[in-house]
């Protein structure tokens, strides 16, 4: 028995092991996938029997919350998909920050190609989609041009090591880049018209939020308030208040509170002393002197956890498993009694938006990656094939999230054409999805391995 395991009981042993097994699981991208796409298909069924009645008329219940005049009325559906979608907005933001300080965004030679492929994979299904349009609904453009990160890695990582790393680091960037994209088109193409003057008191509210960060200021809560009276101030401005997570995010500190070069020697010096303060035959409650010294210690090994790292933790079991799941079963109602299929699959906008995912992203993705290789401005990353290329396109092509999300900014008085698009992104998720994996475990086949002499 190691140091670590003669701290605890055998029975906190086995509430530390069913702990992190939970960890674990709730880490795995692919189980989180699969959960969002078991809410959306419940969502399909439910919607098309006698339950859909009672659940809309739920999802059309006014919810207030707020003090005062400082109060916000909104329906549940609405409650899903501008306020707990923001806590989503927060987790791609942190994703995004991480990306940009240590991961492959903090290295623009690295991240250039992926970065303008995601260019090529937005501007070709916003292309298809417009074209055939024209003259009609072009206010969806921007629904098949979305990749759904968690649910594209998730179907990548069912191919366990055959994927090689180059592919999942080119691919992982090309999704962070495109939800950059996503964003910024639905804060400048799907707001309201802006009221200046919440905007200035957003604008003000961010200001704060970023002083706390300059000044060190290391605790959550400040953030934590800040954050919901910049949402409120966003939402009032008429832009989407989605937005309020990912400038959230851009705020909170991701330094230690410590600084981490000193932290062994005071370790050194600290340990001894409150070890020294134990009593072995004093009962824990009596022991003031040992239970301050240890307080301390909790203090310091607390601040040492940067707090962007410490919120990453706090919400993101929350969101892949409770906000996803409800975005997926409120937003995927494809009602289709009393419709007629073929007046649904012929529509412009499924049209559109079915092509533009299916044969778009692949498109633009290889498209804009072969341009830039074949000019010599960027070079393919080592140990990825051209095929492998292709691969990534077609998975790009999986737009859930984004793209329900856009669609209904897009068409909120026009439920047909909500319909359709809502339909169309579901049936050509799951195509890229299908198409995509049988594509990529032929192309990334396992190595055969090497005999012993």
């Amino acid at each position: 028995m190691d140091a670590r395991e003669q701290l605890f009981t055998e029975r906190q042993r086995k509430l530390l092991a069913r702990h992190d097994l939970w960890e674990r699981v709730t880490g795995n991208g692919t189980i989180s996938a699969a959960v969002m796409v078991l809410a959306a298909l419940a969502a399909v069924v439910c919607a098309n029997t006698d339950a859909y009645e009672a659940i809309h008329h739920f999802l059309l219940e006014p919810i207030t919350f707020g003090v005062g005049s400082f109060s916000v009325s909104m329906s549940v559906e609405l409650f899903v998909n501008d306020f707990l979608m923001a806590i989503f907005f927060l987790l791609v933001g942190i994703e995004l920050k991480y990306e940009m300080t240590v991961g492959e965004l903090r290295r623009p030679r690295q991240a250039l190609l992926p970065m303008l492929a995601a260019v090529g994979g937005v501007v070709v299904p916003a292309s298809i989609y417009a074209f055939l349009n024209k003259g009609g609904a072009l206010n969806g453009w921007a629904i098949p041009m979305a990749t759904d990160i968690a649910f594209a890695l998730g179907v990548l990582s069912l191919l366990g090591n055959r994927v090689p790393t180059g592919v999942r680091v080119f691919f992982s960037t090309l999704a962070i880049a495109d939800d950059l994209i996503s964003i910024a088109a639905i804060a400048i193409f799907y707001g309201q018209t802006p009221r200046i003057e919440w905007l200035v008191c957003a604008a003000l509210v961010t200001a704060v939020l970023f002083m706390l960060n300059k000044t060190q200021h290391f605790r959550l809560r400040p953030y934590v308030v800040g954050g919901l009276v910049l949402w409120f101030c966003l939402y009032q401005s008429g832009v989407h208040a989605t937005l309020a997570g990912v400038i959230l995010a851009f705020a909170i500190p991701s330094r230690s509170g410590v600084r981490l070069n000193h932290l062994a020697e005071w370790l050194r010096d600290y340990m001894p002393d409150m070890v020294d303060r134990y009593d072995d035959d004093a009962h824990i409650l009596g022991q003031h002197d040992f239970t301050h010294a240890t307080l301390g210690a909790e203090r310091v090994m607390h601040r040492i956890t940067p707090p962007l790292m410490r919120l990453e933790r706090m919400i993101s079991t929350p969101v892949n498993f409770v906000i996803l799941p409800i975005f997926a079963f409120v937003n995927a109602q494809v009602r289709l009694v009393g419709v007629d299929p073929m007046a649904l699959a012929l529509d412009p906008v499924a049209l559109g938006t079915y092509f533009g995912m299916v044969l778009g992203k692949p498109i633009g993705i290889s498209g804009m990656t072969f341009l830039m290789v074949k000019f010599g401005i960027c070079e393919l990353p080592r140990r990825v094939s051209w095929k492998q290329i292709v691969g990534v396109g077609i998975l790009g092509g999986i737009g859930f999230t984004m793209s329900i999300l856009i669609s209904g900014l897009a068409f909120p008085a026009e439920p047909f054409e909500m319909l359709a698009a809502k339909a169309a992104i579901l049936l050509a998720s799951v195509t890229s999805a299908v198409v995509g994996m049988i594509y990529m475990s032929i192309v990334c086949k396992k190595k055969p391995a090497r005999r012993s002499a």
